[in-house]
C-alpha cells in the first residue's frame, strides 16, 4: 500500500513516517530469517563488518531506540552490542528487538516527544519525528547492506524510497563522515536521472559498485 503525506500536517506526517518505518523494520526481520550459519562471516558494505557484525549492530540499535522512545535512552546498556555466536538465537533476538522498537514507536504520543540518543550527543535531545527518521533511514540503508552481504536483491517500495530520500539528503556531509565510527561515508556524485535508491545510497556514501561504506 502506497502511503502519501501530501497536504498533511505534522501529526499526519509523523504517523505516515511511523507506518513506513514499521514496514522497513518488518521487512528487515523477514530478511534476517534468511541468514544461515554459513552467512555470518560474509562481508557487507559496512567497512570491516561481516553479516554477524551487522546483525549484532542492528539488534542493538533497535534496543537503544526503543529505550529512547520510552525515556531511557541515557542508559548505555540498552545500546550494548552482543556478538553473534548462534544464528537461530541471534535472529530470534533481532526479531524481539524489532518488535520492541515497533511497539515503542507506536506508543509515542506526539512528534515532538524528546529522545536522548547518546550515540549522537548527550548535550541535547531530538524530537520524536527526527529520531524515528534517523532509525528509518538507517534501516533502509542497512537493508541494502544485508542484502549485499547475502547476495540477495533489494527493492523497497517506491513510497519508502520517496520518504527516505529527503532524510538522506538532510544528513550533514563533510569530514565528520570520515571518522571511524561514522554511520555514513562522504557522498558520492551520481549522473542525472539516477534511480531513487541509488541516490539514497550515494548520498550516504554507498553505491552498488562501491563495496565498503560507513556503519
Amino acid at each position: 500500500m502506497r502511503i502519501s503525506s501530501e497536504g498533511a500536517g505534522p501529526t499526519e506526517r509523523f504517523e505516515r513516517l511511523r507506518l513506513l518505518h514499521a514496514r522497513v523494520v518488518r521487512d528487515s526481520v523477514a530478511l534476517m530469517h534468511r541468514v544461515t550459519p554459513g552467512d555470518l562471516g560474509r562481508p557487507t558494505p559496512c567497512a570491516g563488518w561481516t553479516v554477524a557484525d551487522l546483525l549484532a549492530h542492528m539488534t542493538a540499535q533497535h534496543r537503544g531506540f526503543a529505550a529512547a522512545a520510552l525515556g531511557d535512552g541515557a542508559d548505555l546498556a540498552h545500546w550494548s552490542v552482543h556478538p553473534v555466536t548462534d544464528t537461530v538465537e541471534a535472529v530470534a533476538r533481532y526479531a524481539e528487538a524489532a518488535a520492541d522498537v515497533g511497539a515503542a514507536f507506536a506508543a509515542l504520543d506526539a512528534p515532538d516527544r524528546p529522545f536522548l540518543l547518546p550515540e549522537f550527543t548527550v548535550d541535547r535531545t531530538f524530537p520524536a519525528d527526527r529520531a524515528v527518521g534517523f532509525h528509518f533511514i538507517d534501516y533502509v540503508v542497512h537493508g541494502w547492506d544485508i542484502t549485499r552481504g547475502l547476495d540477495l536483491p533489494y527493492d523497497p517500495e517506491p513510497d519508502i524510497l520517496d520518504a527516505a530520500l529527503p532524510i538522506a539528503l538532510s544528513v550533514p556531509d563533510g569530514d565528520t563522515r570520515l571518522a571511524p565510527d561514522s554511520p555514513f561515508r562522504p557522498g558520492i556524485p551520481l549522473p542525472p536521472g539516477a534511480a531513487t535508491l541509488d541516490r539514497i545510497l550515494a548520498t550516504l556514501g554507498r553505491t552498488p559498485d562501491r563495496p565498503t561504506g560507513g556503519h
